[in-house]
């Protein structure tokens, strides 16, 4: 459990770092990360009591499958920057994207529900933690990891809701305006002639 404590530390630093040198990363993410920092030292703490190993097993999947998730997220994000590095438009000390291009859709599509299963696993901990709190050994961390896995299920699954309209709106939008320059270059050689 430590490891995910350190983890967690580890990427709200380098977010809070990213975001000083100029980062658009939302401020949920950012949040998340703290959130999901004190989540896992409640769980550090959490003693080997009855409601511990009922929710044990089911903790365990969970991770598990955020770690498949993570790697999903990695592969994607590291295929999207080759290529952009192969298109001259990004550097080799590139860590982030800034802008979204039209065939990032193909793997963000891909990942998108596995992400919102992510999320849906995130409330089902919250539901099972908040059954447990009425068990009649409970401890303060089960309510404590019901409310905070709540949390995090709203937050991700919002914001993710929101980013994607957004994305496609820019998309959209990027499509106009290569639209309007090919006209404006159209009528440009037109009248040259």
């Amino acid at each position: 459990m430590f490891l995910l404590v350190w983890y967690y530390c580890t990427l709200t630093i380098r977010e809070s770092i990213l975001k000083v040198n100029g980062s658009r990363i939302k401020g949920w993410w950012r949040t998340h990360h703290f959130i999901s920092t004190v989540c896992s030292g409640v769980l550090l703490i959490w003693p080997n009591s009855v409601t511990w190993h009922l929710f044990r097993p089911q903790f365990m999947i969970f991770n598990v499958y955020i770690s498949v998730v993570q790697a999903l997220q990695f592969w994607y994000q590291q295929g999207v920057l080759y290529r952009l590095k192969a298109l001259g438009e990004r550097h080799n000390m590139d860590i982030t994207i800034e802008g979204f291009h039209s065939w990032m859709w193909r793997g963000l599509s891909s990942l998108l529900p596995f992400l919102y299963a992510g999320y849906l696993f995130q409330l089902f901990n919250a539901y099972k933690l908040y059954q447990l709190s009425f068990h009649k050994n409970t401890v303060w961390q089960v309510p404590v990891l019901s409310a905070l896995f709540f949390v995090l299920f709203l937050g991700n699954s919002i914001t993710t809701s929101l980013v994607i309209p957004q994305k496609l709106r820019e998309r959209r939008r990027k499509r106009e305006i290569e639209m309007f320059a090919r006209v404006k270059s159209t009528e440009s050689l037109t009248k040259q002639e």
